[in-house]
């Protein structure tokens, strides 16, 4: 049984945005840089990033929340 290789051209894959630089799920093929993921890497940047990127990390804030200290006075002598 022979195994025939199949390019990513052939599978209707499209080419990486410049979004994508960086992440390591892009692979060269006949010098046009494709997602090995996803068939259409534009599409799941549309709406922010892409879940698949590995070199981008989403932002994180962190916000201070005001306690009452008279209920969090009593939630400590309950012994929680």
């Amino acid at each position: 049984m022979q195994q025939t290789a199949v390019s990513y051209k052939e599978r209707n894959f499209k080419p990486v945005i410049e979004k994508c630089d960086g992440c390591e799920r892009v692979v060269a093929d006949d010098g046009v840089n494709y997602c090995q993921s996803y068939l259409n890497p534009e599409a799941k940047w549309r709406l922010g990033i892409c879940n698949f990127a590995t070199h981008a990390k989403p932002e994180i804030t962190v916000t201070k929340v005001r306690i009452n200290p008279l209920k969090a006075a009593k939630r400590a002598s309950k012994g929680k």
